[in-house]
């Protein structure tokens, strides 16, 4: 057995402080991996504050890992001591399941969460299956990449579960650590790209990441001037919004889409669905083969998250920083 050395919360809401523990002989189908950059995603703080009632402490966040592996159990496949991977936010799957057999592992009913009920990457060791550690294409930065292993899969996902096309007309709410990714992601996909933002001042930033349009979210109607325009519309914010309006914004069959843990039951009129045959649908991370594909498709297209790196030691400094709203776009630790 060896020593962890790694930052925990010892109850909700407290600052992180220096904590270590005890990593257990490793199982057959496990892996470890020495960790060298973790980014802190909005998921860490609602597990810290125990938002949604899962937390158990004490609790180590960290679920957008970057690391070498360093160990291997007997039956490990695909996976090898020396090579760089990804760890997100599932650490486990049951691997027999519908959904797993089907290579919708992250659909699996008895998946583990990286930090539900388990030690996370804000650790200098952190272990899981072999099939959530995701092979790094070395034309990525590790010190960039994390953020991809959540916030990045979690906006590709929908882009091909949800069939959108290159000759679409897509928007994107909210441009933050999800949307920026977004951005990127759908303008190499071949799609008019529109942001809508609250905050119009980043236009040429905005811009700059991809998008072709962007429009202030807070003017209605600047808004309602492209009403009937979109096919796929995705919510990345977590917060309640006016979803009639964005549904007014949706063409014929168009698809309003959220990826962001809005905890507030969602207003939609059933009238404005029926009208223009329109849907409303959500979905999590994506399956390990997903995730392979999405980060090949970032080094094909030279895609990256905007980082702020600050030194394990002072994560507690880095959530402030992401508490206050000041990051651009992700925070990434360095191990």
């Amino acid at each position: 057995m060896s020593q962890v050395q790694a930052f925990a919360a010892l109850s909700a809401g407290e600052s992180l402080q220096a904590h270590s523990y005890q990593l257990g002989q490793i199982g057959a189908e496990e892996v470890t991996i020495k960790v060298e950059y973790c980014g802190i995603c909005h998921s860490d703080l609602s597990m810290l504050n125990n938002d949604w009632g899962m937390s158990q402490y004490p609790l180590i966040p960290g679920h957008e890992v970057i690391g070498v592996v360093s160990e291997v159990g007997e039956s490990v496949k695909g996976v090898k001591v020396g090579e760089r991977v990804g760890l997100g936010w599932l650490a486990s799957s049951c691997m027999h399941c519908n959904p797993c057999m089907d290579g919708a592992h992250n659909l699996c009913a008895s998946q583990v969460g990286t930090i539900t009920g388990r030690h996370g990457g804000f650790a200098d060791t952190v272990r899981c299956h072999w099939a959530w550690a995701i092979p790094i294409p070395k034309e990525l930065d590790p010190a960039k990449a994390g953020p991809l292993l959540c916030g990045g899969i979690t906006v590709f996902n929908p882009i091909v579960q949800m069939g959108v096309k290159p000759t679409d007309k897509v928007a994107v709410i909210g441009i933050g650590g999800l949307g920026h990714l977004a951005l990127q992601f759908l303008n190499k996909w071949g799609c008019e790209v529109t942001a809508f933002s609250s905050s119009p001042d980043k236009a040429e930033e905005l811009k700059a990441l991809g998008a072709h349009r962007v429009l202030n979210s807070r003017d209605s109607e600047a808004m309602a001037q492209h009403n009937g325009s979109y096919d796929f519309i995705l919510n990345t914010t977590n917060v309640s919004l006016d979803w009639n309006a964005y549904l007014d914004l949706l063409a014929a069959k168009g698809k309003l889409h959220t990826v962001g843990a809005v905890l507030e039951p969602m207003a939609i009129p059933a009238f404005s669905l029926l009208s223009g045959q329109k849907s409303v649908s959500g979905s999590p991370l994506g399956s390990p083969a997903l995730t392979k594909t999405m980060l090949e498709f970032c080094a094909r297209h030279q895609i990256s998250p905007m980082t702020e790196e600050f030194a394990l030691p002072d994560v507690n400094q880095a959530i402030d920083h992401l508490k206050a709203g000041k990051a651009r776009y992700r925070v990434v630790l360095k191990v």
